[in-house]
């Protein structure tokens, strides 16, 4: 194996740093690869929020998530305002909280006035614990169970009706509920599926018609002469999503003009259709060549070819929903991890282990996804060296970076990953009993802990042993 690079590409960590001058209010968040706050500290060392990475590392242990308060309140600001400049009526941006979901986080973007995307009990739970309005929490979900739909409905919050199972289901809950007079129609939206293709991995496209997502394009009209007919059930809006992690334009244009024909058709039913949620999906730069649209420019063409199709159709200005997840959250964190062994396969390969990997990414081994990682206690020195970065867990696949560009490593060095805020944690797993990473948020030079790390205890606390077996 070649161990070092042409003098052109001797690069250090510190090419990840952000450049640009000025108020982080204009930079996208979603276009850079480590947080805002980023920066190189007198001892060469990474500093986010102002902490010292190595330091955070020294007080919390490793892995640990590092979540980067600034950078996600500046991504949800950019979203919020630029829905409120552009589109003439009324907006609500909505955070995907499947791609994090903890009390902390939801307070976060509670705080900048935000609302909350659900799609589990679990979630809602936390939801109405970090202390979101009820009535800015949506409960989405393809297979929502009896217990979610009435903690849903007790909570007052809007159920994204998914399919005619689940019609049924809300239906029979609301007669059940009769002789409660207080009971007001449950507040539903009908999501559908639009039959639109866009590039982005199979896992993670929604959109097209063969998904397990929404009501078939087909029952549209059967569907809401259903929902117009039921007196138990308040439609209040429509719902779709196409994908996540897209970085074309075209299909998230295509899809609000579609969706503003169905407004249209709900209206033909009697239906009173207000509100109008268009998903999220807008992708983040995790590499390099990643080029997505800034968060600015995609939530303007959302809001620019909604108004256009309503105005093409004489209806009235919906209230217009999304629901970023990813570019609101992922390069707001980075996970930190401290390099153990070196294994060294001449002419083939070079393996550095950390103290981590698949139980608290699967995102490379479920997707293919591609980081980038420096090391934080050196952060400049040059990039000499491909190397592949090795889990720790009892598993040839837990690769967590293939030809990963970096310094010469050496044990107890910090590697940071970044842009893990996204489906890191809220994937994580016990794989091989591991326990599960503690998370900090940073701000201002101050570390809080928003999740405890699991110890040893924690992982046999549900065991049950019978006592013949003692």
């Amino acid at each position: 194996m070649v161990s070092t690079y042409p003098v052109e590409v001797q690069l250090s960590g510190r090419q990840y740093l952000q450049s640009t001058t000025g108020d982080s209010a204009d930079i996208s968040p979603n276009q850079q690869l480590l947080p805002l706050t980023a920066r190189v500290n007198d001892h060469d060392h990474l500093e986010i929020g102002g902490c010292d990475v190595t330091t955070l590392v020294e007080q919390f242990a490793s892995p640990l998530y590092i979540l980067d308060e600034e950078t996600l309140r500046t991504a949800c600001r950019q979203y919020r305002d630029t829905f409120k400049e552009y589109y003439k009526g009324e907006s609500q941006v909505l955070y995907a909280s499947k791609a994090w979901n903890c009390l902390a986080v939801c307070a976060i973007v509670a705080s900048e006035g935000l609302g909350i995307d659900v799609v589990s009990g679990g979630e809602l739970y936390t939801a109405l614990n970090a202390g979101m309005s009820p009535d800015k929490i949506y409960l989405h979900g393809n297979n929502k169970s009896h217990d979610e739909l009435v903690l849903a409905i007790q909570s007052g919050c809007t159920i994204v009706a998914d399919n005619w199972h689940e019609l049924d289901m809300l239906v029979k809950i609301a007669g059940e509920n009769m002789e409660n007079s207080s009971l007001s129609p449950i507040r539903i939206m009908l999501r559908l599926t639009p039959g639109i293709e866009c590039h982005t991995h199979e896992y993670i496209r929604t959109g097209h018609l063969d998904s397990k997502f929404g009501f078939d394009p087909h029952d549209l009209q059967e569907v809401f002469a259903f929902v117009s007919q039921q007196p138990s059930l308040n439609c209040v809006g429509l719902h779709a999503h196409i994908g996540s992690q897209i970085f074309e334009r075209q299909p998230h244009r295509d899809l609000a003009a579609v969706m503003v024909q169905w407004l249209r058709d709900a209206a033909k039913h009697g239906l009173q259709v207000t509100e109008l949620n268009v998903g999220g999906g807008l992708g983040i730069k995790y590499t390099e060549s990643d080029d997505p649209p800034t968060i600015v420019e995609w939530s303007k063409a959302i809001c620019e070819v909604v108004q256009a199709a309503c105005i093409s159709e004489n209806l009235p200005l919906p209230k217009l929903l999304c629901e970023p997840g990813r570019s609101l959250i992922a390069t707001s964190c980075v996970t930190a991890y401290t390099v153990g062994a070196t294994k060294v396969i001449p002419e083939i390969r070079t393996y550095v282990a950390i103290d981590g990997g698949m139980s608290d990414n699967p995102r490379p081994i479920t997707y293919q996804s591609v980081y980038r990682v420096v090391v934080a206690n050196k952060i400049s020195a040059p990039c000499t060296e491909i190397v592949t970065l090795a889990g720790k867990h009892c598993e040839s696949g837990d690769i967590l970076i293939k030809n990963a560009q970096l310094p010469k490593t050496e044990a107890n060095d910090i590697l940071v990953v970044m842009g893990t805020g996204a489906y890191n944690y809220s994937m994580a797993s016990n794989y091989n009993r591991l326990p599960r990473p503690a998370a900090v948020v940073v701000a201002n030079g101050e570390a809080n802990l928003i999740l405890q790390r699991e110890t040893y205890q924690d992982l046999i606390r549900q065991d049950c042993l019978p006592e013949r077996l003692k």
